[in-house]
Order: C-alpha cells, then structure tokens, then sequence
C-alpha cells in the first residue's frame, strides 16, 4: 500500500526512503514530525521553525563530534525537511541507567567535556546572551510562551515571578558573566546517546552552538534531577545529581545553573 506521507514529501527527500520501513518519535516537545528509520532521521517542520543553523553546525561539525550527518535539507512553501543519519544507542534516561547512576554520571561528565574540547574559532553559529534574551523578548510579547511544563515554583501567585513578562525583566538585569564554548544547547538526557558503555552521539543539534558553558550544565543538571525525583513518573532514589559536578571537576555555580533553567522557561 502506498504511504500517503511519504508521497507527500519533495523528490529530493522522498528518492532516500520511499519503500523503507520507519516509525514516528513523538517523545520531544518541538511539534516536530520525527520519522525514524534504520538508519536515517526525517525531521519536518513548519517554516515557523528554523533549522538552518542546525543544518550548518552539524555540517560544521563532521569529524569533529559524533552528530547526525546532514543527507539533504529542503524547504517548501509549507515545510522544511532535514534528512540526517540516525545515531544509534540508548539514551542516556534509559531505565538501565537511571539504576546504574555510577555508570551514567561520569559519561554525562564526559559527553559535557567532548562539547568543551572542541576549537570554536570558526564555529558558525553564536547562541550568546544577546541572541537568546532577543528571542525570549520575542516570544514573550508575541505569547507564545508555554508555562505549562515550567517549574512549579517559577510562575504564579506562590513562584517566584508573576509572568514570563517579569521573568524576561529579571533575567535582562541580571545576565550573568560569559565563558563562551560549544554548547549543545539543550542537553537534556535523551539527547545524549550511549552504546556499549561510552558515549556513542548526541542529537537534536537545533540550538547548537557557541555559548556560556553553563547553559548545558543546567540542562544536563535538571535533566538528571528531573529524570531520578519521579517528574516523569518512576523515581529512583539514593541518587545524588551534585555528583556530576564532582566529575566535571568544578564547583557548582548554583546562580549561573538557576539563571539559565529560567531563561529556558520562556522557550
């Protein structure tokens, strides 16, 4: 029987996987269609959504990080389509490793430190301050701003800020310093994929990019919070995610991590 949905894609796309087996991955909170095949990723979106800097950093960055690489990237009227090669293993908040937390904690440490070591003098894409707070801005006062999934003590009559309006404000005043890096840009577990013990990729480059090392300690941190106090359902306990900070052999900068889980409140 003839698939609809990969009828509909452009030739350009549709010449690498039509007749090819795949399933659809509705586990991130983009809105994008995700078909997975063996081998390869299709990511569409709307044109609501720019994935040209994703496209260039993951070309960018062939040889250098064990990232999907681009196999052709088409827009339309309506669309944009990414075909990427598919990253195999497990992700890091598989149920092995949220019970083998002294196997997970040091290759978060050093899935952190592959991000670090890369040479950004050339590097295509700059995520800074300037850029995100911009973007905030714009989200902020077009609405579009999902407080649903934020925080619990973020917003409300009980959080610590009444709107993402107020939020903004605050984070505007009180911008943290820079120590600009590689940053995956939104380095929660499930993007960080492990094979046979080690780290074999990340995926989900889209907001890839230089800026402040903090910013994928924070996600990486809550994310590792999140998936062991029960946030998604089972907990695990006698963890501690501090020990993370033990691996990377640095002190936790408690008000840089808050500073950039609540700039990523408004995204």
């Amino acid at each position: 029987m003839m698939d609809s949905l990969i009828q509909s894609l452009p030739e350009e796309i549709r010449k690498h996987i039509e007749g090819r087996e795949y399933t659809i991955d509705d586990i991130g909170k983009s809105g994008a269609k995700i078909l997975i095949f063996d081998d390869l990723v299709l990511k569409i979106t709307d044109k609501s959504s720019d994935d040209r800097d994703a496209v260039k950093m993951m070309r960018w960055l062939e040889g250098k990080l064990p990232a999907p690489k681009v196999i052709s990237f088409v827009e339309d009227d309506h669309h944009r389509y990414l075909l990427m090669t598919r990253i195999k293993g497990k992700m890091s908040c598989d149920k092995y490793y949220m019970e083998h937390p002294n196997e997970l904690i040091p290759l978060l440490a050093k899935a952190i430190k592959m991000l670090w070591s890369i040479d950004i003098k050339d590097c295509p894409v700059i995520k800074d301050l300037d850029s995100e707070l911009s973007k905030a801005e714009y989200r902020v006062e077009n609405g579009i701003v999902d407080i649903s999934d934020a925080e619990p003590d973020t917003f409300g009559e009980s959080g610590r800020f009444k709107d993402p309006k107020e939020l903004l404000l605050w984070l505007q005043d009180n911008r943290p310093s820079y120590e600009p890096v590689l940053s995956h840009g939104d380095l929660c577990l499930p993007n960080i994929l492990i094979d046979n013990g080690d780290i074999n990729g990340f995926i989900d480059m889209s907001n890839c990019g230089i800026a402040d090392k903090w910013e994928d300690i924070a996600m990486c941190y809550r994310s590792l919070r999140h998936n062991f106090d029960g946030t998604y359902g089972k907990v695990y306990s006698g963890i501690n995610p501090d020990l993370l900070f033990k691996e990377l052999g640095i002190e936790p900068d408690m008000e840089k991590i808050d500073y950039y889980i609540l700039l990523d409140e408004l995204f």
